[in-house]
């Protein structure tokens, strides 16, 4: 429940991009959480050392981000050059043709050391089509102050059984107290992913082969459940 990876945001270079000539202007569609509102603050730096080069940012919200690419790149748009995109992205994307594999990085760019399932979950065909800039994974936090207060320990592998029954004994709704919390904005980033990986790793998935919903079913079990499981480090 603490090691599931749950999104994993890249950057990554369109088929067709144009090359570092002069005059050239490279846009960049990003998501605008720290990380990348931090990279931003590195253009000088690099312009400084491109000349040649012009750097244009497009900063958007998560899910507005999501769409807008995914619309430039499958109608071949061509309004960004590079681009984040997340790890359920990048082997799709890869296959049909719409990013550039990042063979020349550059021998200051060390694709070992990246983390093996991250590196394995921006690659296709043992080629790397991603460069991670992190790796996020789902876990739970908790008050150890509260905690102590209602007389709980966490476990180092706590169930959601034991979750639930803490986040009940933690509410005090007369003094503002609210035993959990879960993030509530809609969006597959924002929320779905979590609870998917969650759903998946207890055998349950939301439609068949066949895309028919399955929301009513029973978990499943075995191997059909060991193909379904989200991937964990």
């Amino acid at each position: 429940m603490k090691h599931v990876l749950s999104a994993l945001l890249g950057a990554a270079t369109l088929l067709g991009a144009a090359p570092s000539v002069a005059q050239t202007t490279l846009t960049i569609a990003t998501v605008n959480n720290g990380d990348m509102i931090r990279m931003q603050a590195l253009t000088s730096e690099f312009t400084a050392k491109n000349p040649d080069i012009t750097v244009k940012w497009v900063t958007l919200e998560e899910n507005v981000l999501r769409q807008r690419v995914t619309t430039d790149i499958a109608t071949k748009g061509g309004q960004f050059d590079v681009l984040t995109i997340g790890t359920y992205e990048v082997p799709i994307w890869a296959k049909k043709n719409w990013l550039i594999p990042l063979d020349n990085l550059g021998p200051d760019y060390d694709t070992a050391d990246l983390l093996p399932k991250i590196r394995d979950a921006a690659s296709v065909s043992g080629k790397l089509y991603a460069a991670p800039f992190y790796g996020e994974s789902s876990m739970v936090m908790y008050r150890t102050d509260l905690f102590q207060k209602a007389g709980l320990t966490m476990p180092e592998n706590p169930s959601w059984d034991f979750v639930i029954d803490a986040a009940n004994k933690l509410t005090d709704k007369s003094g503002g107290v609210y035993g959990i919390c879960l993030r509530g904005k809609a969006g597959w980033g924002e929320n779905m992913a979590l609870l998917t990986a969650m759903s998946n790793s207890f055998g349950a998935r939301w439609f068949d082969e066949k895309w028919q919903p399955q929301f009513e079913q029973k978990g499943r079990s075995g191997k059909e459940r060991e193909r379904s499981r989200p991937m964990s480090t």
